[in-house]
Order: structure tokens, then sequence, then C-alpha cells
């Protein structure tokens, strides 16, 4: 991911293997992690029992805040792909308990798809 990229908001693709190392502590016996996205410092983590945001907190990031959603409790999503002008794609989630969705941006190299695929693979 570029700095451009992380300055304005978009997200990349990481490894899924060394985000399961890094969260160890945090997973659950059996769990494990599908695919991970980095926003800016932030992260996006599909694992086999639920989608976890991950917010890094303050100046050096120490802080993080861990939100867990069972993928039961996804009511539904949606997708938004680039466009010629708008080259970044968007994803919103409804949780069953909220009116207003999460949303994350996606850099136009990232497969909005594919992410969208994985999203309903585990809520369908």
């Amino acid at each position: 991911m570029g700095i451009f990229d992380g300055l304005m908001g978009n997200a990349s693709q990481v490894d899924a293997k060394e985000i399961e190392k890094e969260f160890q502590e945090l997973l659950a016996q059996g769990e494990s992690v599908d695919r991970a996205y980095k926003l800016i410092r932030d992260l996006i983590v599909f694992t086999n029992k639920r989608l976890i945001f991950v917010d890094k907190q303050g100046v050096t990031g120490k802080k993080m805040d861990y939100h867990s959603i069972p993928y039961r409790s996804i009511s539904h999503f949606s997708i938004e792909t680039a466009g010629h002008f708008d080259l970044d794609a968007e994803m919103k989630i409804w949780i069953s308990s909220s009116t207003t969705p999460i949303q994350k941006t996606f850099n136009n190299k990232l497969n909005i798809y594919e992410v969208q695929r994985v999203l309903a693979s585990y809520v369908m």
C-alpha cells in the first residue's frame, strides 16, 4: 500500500497468516484468519467465526479497539464499485441492532467483488 493510498483512507489486502500471528491472543480456539485488509493503521479481519474491526488509536497506535461482529448479526450488506472518476470502491455492512451501516473504502487495486465474496460466504 502506498503512502498516497494510506493518506486517502483506502484499504489494501495484507497477509492473513501475519495477522493471525499478531492477534493470536485475540482469536478463540479453532478460529483462524481468512482475509485481512489494512486501512491506514486500522484493520478489517475476516475470520472463520466473525468479522473484526481493529481501530488503532493515539499517536503511537499502541491503544487498540477491537470490534467483533458475529456473522449472524449482519443483516445485509452492499458494495459500490469504483467508476471512471470515483476511483474508490465502498462496502456497507448493516448490523441487526443498528440502522446506520459500517462503511469502509477500498482502493481500485483491490477487487471489491472478492471482499464481498468472502463476506457473503460467511453471512449466507
